[in-house]
């Protein structure tokens, strides 16, 4: 039997995270809201199906598939949509919190937060961040001096796991241990609720895959990000 985080895409969107895919969704194939984020999935590879899901793509454009490398559903093409890249990343899954450092003062995020969520993530690129993904949350950040400097939250979420996601900080406030602080309460908030907790990282990226090691993390798969046009 399949893993649920094989699929996390598909079997989030149809369960916990439903209420996000945009109305003209089907049972065949989901669209996450494109002011949320970019996550375009189907239930299986037959014809149909990607037909489905190629509308979907082009009626939103800056669709982005994540799928099991080698999967069934690995690689595929969309009838009619460019494919701009396919990019290879790790699913690293948590069960327990290495030992880490003292508390870090931070706060939950909220609406009025929103813009400086949004120009934070433009400018580090902690992967796909839009307008509203942030009530895909919660999500937590530090500030200095009344301006967001460091965030992180959740994102997808299936039976029994939880993403951590959005990790971020400002080049100018890096080096203070912010990022481990802020990845270790969310993911602390996460193992509390009995779930697992697990993200997505670059597969190239060793320094960030070292860094999520560190907090308690393993690789579990890898997985292929597929960006289309």
């Amino acid at each position: 039997m399949s893993h649920p985080l094989d699929r996390a895409v598909w079997n989030a969107l149809t369960t916990r995270l439903s209420g996000f895919v945009t109305t003209d969704s089907d049972a065949r194939a989901v669209r996450i809201d494109p002011e949320v984020g970019i996550f375009v999935s189907g239930a299986d590879a037959a014809p149909s199906t990607l037909k489905a899901m190629a509308d979907l793509a082009l009626r939103h454009p800056g669709a982005g598939m994540v799928e099991l490398t080698g999967g069934p559903m690995d690689a595929l093409d969309l009838p009619g949509v460019e494919v701009v890249s396919r990019i290879p990343l790790v699913q690293m899954v948590c069960a327990a919190l290495t030992p880490g450092g003292p508390d870090l003062t931070h706060e939950i995020l909220t609406q009025t937060d929103a813009p400086e969520m949004l120009a934070l993530a433009t400018l580090t690129k902690p992967g796909p961040f839009r307008s509203r993904t942030r009530e895909l949350g919660p999500f937590i950040g530090v500030k200095q001096d009344g301006r967001l400097v460091a965030m992180a939250g959740r994102r997808l979420r299936v039976d029994g796991f939880t993403e951590l996601s959005g990790v971020c900080t400002h080049p100018d406030h890096r080096g203070r241990g912010y990022a481990a602080a802020l990845s270790r309460a969310v993911v602390g908030e996460i193992l509390a609720s009995g779930e697992g907790a697990f993200l997505h990282a670059f597969a190239g990226h060793d320094a960030t895959i070292a860094f999520y090691r560190s907090l308690g993390f393993e690789v579990r798969a890898p997985m292929t990000y597929t960006i289309l046009g």
